[in-house]
């Protein structure tokens, strides 16, 4: 039975990023339950970064990962445009005020420049130019390789199944053996608080939801330099991907239990309702669709640190759709955590994301 200071359940963006940045002064077991990392939430991301996705409370985190990204190669230019009608001028107001005190730039224009056949009704628009795309499975794979150069192990099919508290630590039952570990870490996405409660430990209420998105066939085709098109009011997002074709989702929150999810026919049909609202370009063909599971914490902020009333078990989970954007300063920060040493990402308030805020919740 191999022993490891820490086993990080689940080895996507979250737990593949936090191994490279802790396997160098520790020893690490990642844990993951599917044939291969990154299977669920990571490899269906729809793969842009933007300063302002996650609100205020995220753009910290956001920020400080920038300068990894860049560094890696894995940003490109993309530019967002997030769009109102009439009725949304206080949303557009809101919107542009919750990010005033930050580094981000927000730029009030007209969206029927950015957007040929705009229907007349948007009329609010502001552009986020740092928007960009990014390259996901780039960003995984090299984490993973970092993580097995500094020396983490990586099981697959090694969903948890057992964990026992011990003076010492956990003693781990898997679907690929036996391990023992001093701490446990939780970066199960969205199982994250069923591994809690496998662990004994209250669950802090993570509530995984599903996510649509849609590749589609347009007549006319996005035009090049086309940015990410997103609504104010949170009813749809879109953006220009390769070979003309778009991705399209209904920005929905269904809330379901963790599984592997898959796309309801009627989000389908609503997104490609509400993009003929917005746009008078025909789809063409629907060739792609799938879903992904999102997963938030009550307040919708993650949570980094140790349990307040289980020292030996941490949590790294309840990104929502950030986590892969906020990965590099969320790994730098939870490693500074698990550590006890290293530097915190700059701007960041590490207080912000703990367990502990949760304290006194009915579990």
């Amino acid at each position: 039975m191999s022993r490891y200071d820490f086993a990080i359940v689940g080895a996507g963006i979250v737990g593949a990023t936090l191994a490279a940045e802790v396997a160098p002064h520790a020893s690490v077991l990642l844990l993951e339950a599917e044939d291969q990392p990154g299977y669920h939430s990571t490899g269906r991301s729809a793969a842009f970064w933007s300063e302002t996705y996650g609100g205020p409370g995220i753009q910290p985190l956001t920020a400080a990962s920038t300068e990894a990204f860049r560094a890696g190669g894995f940003l490109q230019p993309l530019g967002s445009l997030h769009i109102g009608r009439a009725e949304d001028e206080g949303a557009i107001d809101a919107f542009i005020a919750a990010f005033a005190d930050t580094s981000v730039v927000l730029e009030r224009v007209d969206p029927a420049r950015f957007v040929p056949g705009l229907r007349p009704d948007w009329v609010h628009g502001v552009f986020e130019p740092s928007c960009a795309y990014i390259d996901v499975g780039g960003l995984h794979a090299a984490a993973l390789k970092a993580a097995k150069q500094a020396g983490a192990v990586l099981a697959t099919r090694a969903g948890l199944e057992r964990a026992e508290r011990r003076g010492d630590g956990w003693r781990l039952t898997t679907g690929a053996g036996e391990f023992t570990a001093g701490v446990l870490v939780n970066a199960a996405g969205a199982w994250a608080d069923p591994v809690a409660t496998l662990a004994g430990v209250a669950p802090l209420g993570i509530q995984p939801y599903r996510r649509t998105v849609v590749q589609l066939r347009t007549e006319p085709a996005p035009p090049e330099g086309m940015p990410h098109i997103a609504d104010i009011a949170g009813r749809f997002y879109f953006k220009p991907e390769a070979g003309g074709r778009l991705w399209l989702s209904p920005h929905d929150e269904t809330p379901v239990d963790p599984h592997d999810t898959a796309p309801e026919e009627l989000d389908v049909a609503i997104a490609i309702d509400r993009f003929e609202g917005v746009v008078d370009w025909r789809v063409a063909a629907l060739e792609r669709r799938w879903a992904g599971l999102r997963s938030f914490a009550p307040d919708r902020l993650p949570v980094y640190g140790y349990d307040p009333d289980v020292p030996s078990f941490f949590w790294a989970a309840g990104q929502g759709g950030f986590g892969i954007q906020t990965a590099p300063a969320a790994a730098q920060l939870a490693a500074a955590l698990l550590l006890g040493r290293g530097e915190m990402p700059a701007g960041v308030e590490a207080a912000r994301y703990a367990p502990k805020r949760f304290s006194g919740n009915p579990s």
